[in-house]
C-alpha cells in the first residue's frame, strides 16, 4: 500500500472528512515521526510497533565490481520493530 492508497482508504471509511484533510492528517503524522527520529527519539505506536534510529559504525567495505577496499562512513539508519499485536495478526492461521 502506498501513501495515496492509505489516504483514499481512510477517506472512504470516513465520508464526513474531506480527502484533502485526510491527506494533511496522514502527512502530518508521517512528518512528526520523521522529525522525532531525526532528533534521535524513539516513536512507539502501541500494537503496531516502534521506530528508532540505529548507529552503524565506520568500516571497511568492498567495491563488488572492482574488489578494492573502500571506507564506509559512520551513518544512522531507521529501524522498525513490529509490536506484538502486529506479529500475532501476521501469524494467524
Amino acid at each position: 500500500m502506498i501513501k495515496s492508497e492509505l489516504v483514499q482508504k481512510i477517506a472512504d471509511e470516513n465520508p464526513h472528512l474531506y480527502q484533502r484533510d485526510v491527506e494533511r492528517i496522514v502527512t502530518t503524522i508521517f512528518d512528526t515521526i520523521i522529525n522525532a527520529m531525526a532528533e534521535g527519539n524513539r516513536v512507539e505506536l502501541r500494537g503496531f510497533g516502534a521506530f528508532s534510529v540505529k548507529k552503524r559504525d565506520a568500516r571497511q567495505g568492498r567495491n563488488p565490481r572492482t574488489g578494492e577496499s573502500v571506507a564506509v562512513e559512520e551513518k544512522h539508519v531507521p529501524f522498525f520493530k513490529a509490536g506484538k499485536l502486529l506479529r500475532d495478526r501476521l501469524n494467524e492461521s
